[in-house]
């Protein structure tokens, strides 16, 4: 099977969501959307990947593809939980209403019904999709909690005295909302209560992740129609600090929120606990165009989440920050990705193979314009909010993983990151305003 370094690709054709994450007999396992038939989103099967430290992947084929009539078009995202040794997926299957005569991998105006399936595997490589598939949560019938179509996603966890699922939903596609259940068994699950915020936070809550950090909770979610400026992307992943009350599943979801990242280039984060204990975080980065070779869509860096007075940090993991441990002089010297590191100056600029990264006051402000396709709605310009942390000699950390189709701009250590898909790159660094900038090779 193809293996990967560094950052976690589609094998060939089309991925989009990360599923299913987690480290299970010594391997980290990640699931991902696969449409194996061409390079553009179609009838969803899980593809899998695994790896020992999060670095080199090896892609193992597919693990889910439709057999049944709840999943006959589609086995959509989901995630992944250990239980007696064994390891279980949860994914939401469509099946459509009303296929679209010109294309039986879609449907017509989204005429569809959705409902939650279970799965077992002794091993985590084999999965008996014919025989050992079970509805555990039926499509919604009750309006008051939910939406018989847009209701998908579920993330699982333990908590102190049973399994507990959430949902993502919608309220008639007015705002968006997410779900509770809870079971003893993994196999019967009851509705116990849902939250929300209100329109201007998305008609549609998707890829729902619920955790605990030592600094607190979080919720991640990807609200749909959260942006009206006119962008292509209006769909956006974002994360609020939140307290969550297990005995009545009720959640306390503040007013404002962060950006997942600020290149808002990522999508459907999902996470998982590492080898150690610590919460790590992936995304699918959302591409414009194939890339050589024939595929389109990859995942970010894993990054760990921590909570520091409210705020949340996604910070380098550091088995990738410990991958790149060859220095050199300049990018020309290695044909993979290398990591770069500035402190960089108010004014400061750095032009990365044509993506630029320029200082301004306490924001970091990315254009990628020469290195990204031009197209009505394209984002090409992000920026952070104010930081805070500042070196004692006024100088702002950046960290930044280059990659041929990906740059990843770590702000202090993670205390905001822009992440921006990009095409045509080469192979030269240049920076004005820089007072110390190294450059290094991943060891191979």
């Amino acid at each position: 099977m193809k293996t990967q370094s560094l950052h976690l690709k589609a094998p060939d054709n089309w991925i989009n969501d990360p599923n299913g994450f987690i480290y299970y007999n010594g391997y980290y396992h990640l699931f991902y959307q696969y449409f194996p038939y061409g390079p553009r989103w179609g009838t969803m099967h899980w593809g899998h990947a695994v790896s020992r430290d999060l670095v080199t992947w090896e892609h193992k084929g597919l693990a889910l593809y439709p057999t049944t009539r709840a999943d006959q078009n589609g086995c959509f995202s989901g995630s992944a939980i250990e239980e007696g040794g064994k390891l279980y997926l949860v994914y939401t299957g469509v099946r459509y209403e009303v296929v679209n005569p010109e294309d039986p991998h879609t449907c017509l105006d989204e005429q569809f019904e959705s409902a939650q399936l279970l799965i077992c595997s002794e091993d985590g490589y084999h999965f008996d999709n014919e025989h050992g598939k079970e509805v555990i949560i039926p499509p919604v019938t009750d309006p008051s909690v939910g939406d018989r179509t847009h209701t998908r996603d579920p993330k699982i966890w333990r908590g102190r005295d049973a399994w507990y699922l959430i949902l993502g939903s919608t309220m008639g596609e007015k705002y968006g909302e997410v779900l509770f259940y809870r079971s003893e068994d993994l196999h019967t699950w009851t509705y116990i209560n849902k939250a929300f915020k209100g329109p201007e936070y998305g008609w549609m809550w998707e890829c729902p992740d619920y955790f605990e950090t030592a600094g607190g909770g979080v919720l991640l979610l990807s609200a749909m129609g959260l942006l009206n400026n006119g962008e292509k992307e209006r769909n956006q992943s974002i994360c609020f600090p939140v307290a969550f009350d297990e005995a009545t599943c009720s959640i306390q979801i503040p007013d404002d929120y962060q950006y997942l990242d600020y290149g808002l280039d990522l999508y459907a984060p999902q996470t998982t606990l590492d080898a150690e204990g610590r919460r790590i975080m992936t995304a699918w980065v959302r591409m414009p165009k194939v890339a050589d070779g024939g595929w389109i869509g990859m995942f970010c860096s894993p990054r760990v989440v921590e909570v520091q007075d409210g705020h949340i940090f996604f910070r380098m993991h550091p088995n990738i920050r410990k991958a790149y441990s060859q220095a050199i002089q300049n990018p020309a010297e290695t044909r993979s990705g290398y990591l770069a590191s500035f402190d960089l100056t108010d004014g400061g600029e750095i032009n990365i193979g044509g993506y630029l990264i320029t200082r301004k006051g306490n924001r970091i402000v990315t254009d990628r314009t020469a290195v990204y396709p031009s197209f009505e709605g394209a984002h090409l310009i992000s920026e952070t909010p104010d930081t805070d942390y500042n070196n004692p000699d006024g100088t702002c950390h950046l960290d930044v993983i280059v990659d041929s189709n990906l740059i990843e701009v770590y702000v202090n250590d993670g205390e905001y990151v822009i992440s921006s898909a990009v095409y045509g790159l080469t192979r030269e660094i240049r920076c004005s305003g820089c007072k110390e900038s190294r450059v290094y090779a991943a060891e191979r």
